[in-house]
């Protein structure tokens, strides 16, 4: 089934600004509040979010096989679950109805009024509900900067990091939407010169730059995908922001891997852009070596060049770009990953979340992570304010921005803002 949502001929009747993440090549899929109080499914072009539920109820979708309640819902878990036929058959239907040689909704002001919102006057919520999130550490270069800080700088890569997909399990409950601030973490450190440990509030709080993918219900329980089926069950993906606390971290780690430091907050962008619509930026990773075993073993182009920028803003401070980055730099690609998590028979269902780990490119100015940008606190950032940061400050708010750009067009992501708070003490 072709791909007519794609057209870069296509023009919306619905006003698009000029550099919009969100043309009607875009049509990303989300969750919103309304300001009459109602959650609905919805997509977003320009600066307007559109109510799928109401176009659903209005018969807009005739003739595609959907549940009477598909849009009508607090999540996009059921819309999911559908599979790649139905997410593509809806993309494009929505691309036909904005197209602006289309009158049937165009010269409606009855069924616009009803369908159409000012992104202004809604509030995004969690996309999805997030049975389970699983966290990569798949950035050659952020592995390798960590190694030589915390390790041998000659061997700085543990030995199975050539080999596998290295992740851990992370904590669903905790992970928000853009615009949701987050406290600092309480928790054990052991400070330096100390023999015991103390408690109380994490003192290096990080950001990490990722992305995130979706998954539809992969497999059962037992079944193992291959890297070449992969794409087919992942709907789409998101920036992402995983927090980090880097004192509570080194203390806890050791046996077994990130718990408290990174469980306290993960945040997203609150729009999913599908793998559709990232079909025109696909790119080749980084070339493997040693050569993965066979199940690990790709063709062709599995990485997408995904343009990413971290900033920092202060409180009532104008913000400052430490970052720029590409989702293009992972050494492991997400058919690698969803191939080697599935890989033992572990089932991934619709609505799973995997992170891509923090996305740190070749140069300093292109690191994924303040740990990294500041080398551990020994090179402060100089912000526009004229303030310095080695790590994140109470009130600074962390902005992770996204998109793909050609000749033709530019599909984004939005952002994901977030501020962080002081402790929550009661």
């Amino acid at each position: 089934m072709p791909i007519t949502a794609n057209d870069t001929k296509r023009k919306s009747w619905l006003e698009v600004p000029e550099n919009s993440d969100f043309p009607i090549q875009n049509i990303p899929f989300g969750v919103f509040l309304t300001k009459e109080n109602v959650v609905t499914v919805g997509t977003r072009i320009g600066d307007y979010a559109i109510d799928l539920g109401a176009l659903q109820q209005l018969n807009y979708f005739e003739g595609i096989d959907l549940t009477d309640d598909m849009f009508m819902q607090d999540t996009l878990n059921d819309f999911i679950s559908d599979g790649k036929k139905t997410w593509r058959l809806v993309r494009n239907r929505i691309a036909e109805i904005f197209d602006a040689e289309n009158p049937q909704l165009r010269d409606s002001t009855k069924h616009r009024d009803i369908v159409i919102f000012n992104i202004d006057d809604i509030e995004m919520q969690l996309p999805v509900l997030i049975g389970d999130y699983t966290d990569f550490y798949s950035s050659k270069e952020h592995a390798t900067n960590v190694g030589k800080m915390f390790r041998d700088p000659e061997n700085a890569l543990l030995p199975n990091w050539l080999h596998i997909p290295v992740g851990y399990h992370g904590r669903s409950s905790t992970i928000v939407p853009s615009g949701i601030p987050v406290h600092r973490p309480m928790g054990q450190t052991l400070p330096v010169g100390h023999d015991t440990p103390v408690f109380g509030a994490s003192r290096l709080v990080d950001f990490e730059l990722e992305t995130a993918f979706i998954t539809t219900d992969v497999n059962v329980m037992g079944e193992n995908i291959p890297t070449y089926e992969a794409e087919d069950y992942i709907f789409g993906m998101v920036l992402l922001n995983d927090w980090s606390a880097r004192d509570i971290q080194k203390w806890e780690y050791v046996p077994l891997g990130p718990f408290l430091a990174k469980n306290f907050a993960t945040s997203i962008s609150p729009w999913i852009v599908t793998m559709d619509a990232l079909e025109p930026f696909r790119t080749k990773g980084p070339k493997q070596d040693p050569t993965p075993l066979p199940y690990l073993q790709i063709k062709g182009k599995k990485a997408f060049d995904i343009h990413l920028e971290v900033s920092l803003k202060p409180e009532d401070q104008e913000e400052t770009v430490i970052s720029k980055s590409n989702f293009k730099y992972l050494y492991w690609s997400m058919s690698q990953q969803l191939a080697h998590h599935t890989s033992n028979g572990c089932r991934v269902n619709s609505g799973d979340m995997m992170g891509s780990g923090t996305i740190s490119g070749p140069t300093p100015d292109s690191f994924g992570s303040m740990l990294e940008l500041t080398w551990g606190g020994k090179n402060p950032l100089k912000l526009k304010d004229g303030s310095e940061r080695k790590f994140i400050e109470d009130n600074d708010t962390v902005i992770i921005r996204g998109f793909c750009e050609n000749n033709e067009v530019r599909i984004g992501f939005g952002e994901v803002s977030s501020q962080l708070l002081p402790p929550f003490i009661r």
